[in-house]
């Protein structure tokens, strides 16, 4: 059987995965929401519920300052179509 690029459309060039998403959007959105968690998590083990719904307002919050960030051009770039 011959390959064609119908067969090769699925696979992707080395230059699409260079970077894996590592921005720096994308960092500060994984470390406020690592921190949320762990809010969130101590403040389960400690019976703390007020201190628990701030964990999950800095979930929201990391989302948000994630997106802004990516606005701001700061997140992974359109790939380029040729």
């Amino acid at each position: 059987m011959e390959a064609t690029p119908a067969h090769n459309a699925h696979l992707e060039t080395a230059e699409d995965h260079d970077d894996h998403g590592s921005t720096p959007a994308a960092w500060t959105a994984v470390v406020i929401i690592t921190i949320a968690f762990t809010v969130g998590t101590l403040a389960i083990i400690l019976g703390n519920w007020p201190l628990f719904w701030v964990g999950v307002g800095l979930v929201v919050v990391g989302g948000i300052v994630g997106k802004a960030m990516q606005a701001m051009g700061l997140g992974k770039k359109p790939r380029a179509t040729s």
